[in-house]
């Protein structure tokens, strides 16, 4: 073929697969998720301070535990339009706190849903998800968030209703 690449490109289950020689790149379908502040923070080009806060989570100290809080974050997608998920999470213990969220599935796919932040004491963040992120995968509904710096503090759900 002379100087031509060959370009193979093929989709499999929302998931691209380019190869042009010897380089692949994998690309989630939706664009992904975006994190930032109130101000200057977008998701799919619609900023932050544009859209509706879907839950509010809170890093909070009861006790000697450290919990993120609520235990439970329910968002119904049975009467709402296509616009991103947005979470607004704050640490307001006295220490550092880690944020994940991902899919609740011991055996989930590379590309599944996975958020992972660290915020000072006092410190919010806003988190803008779009809707086919959350739905990537077939049976997806249900995602835990937990402290990942620290195994031991509490976790929670989040879950997406009617879908």
């Amino acid at each position: 073929m002379g100087n031509m690449r060959k370009v193979i490109v093929s989709v499999f289950i929302g998931l691209v697969f380019i190869s042009a020689g010897a380089s692949a790149s994998f690309a989630h379908q939706a664009g992904g998720v975006e994190i930032g502040d109130l101000e200057t923070g977008s998701v799919v080009g619609t900023p932050f301070k544009e859209l509706t806060v879907d839950g509010e989570l809170f890093a909070i100290e009861i006790g000697s535990m450290k919990v993120w809080y609520p235990p439970t974050t329910v968002v119904d997608f049975k009467s709402r339009t296509g616009r991103p998920v947005v979470l607004k999470v704050t640490n307001n213990s006295s220490a550092e706190h880690g944020f994940f969220l991902t899919a609740d599935r011991e055996f989930a796919a590379p590309t599944v849903l996975q958020v992972k932040l660290v915020l000072k004491p006092g410190e919010t963040k806003y988190i803008g998800i779009p809707t086919s992120d959350l739905f990537y995968e077939a049976a997806g509904s249900t995602f835990v968030y937990k402290c990942h710096l620290h195994p031991a503090h509490i976790g929670g759900k989040f879950v997406a209703l009617g879908r």
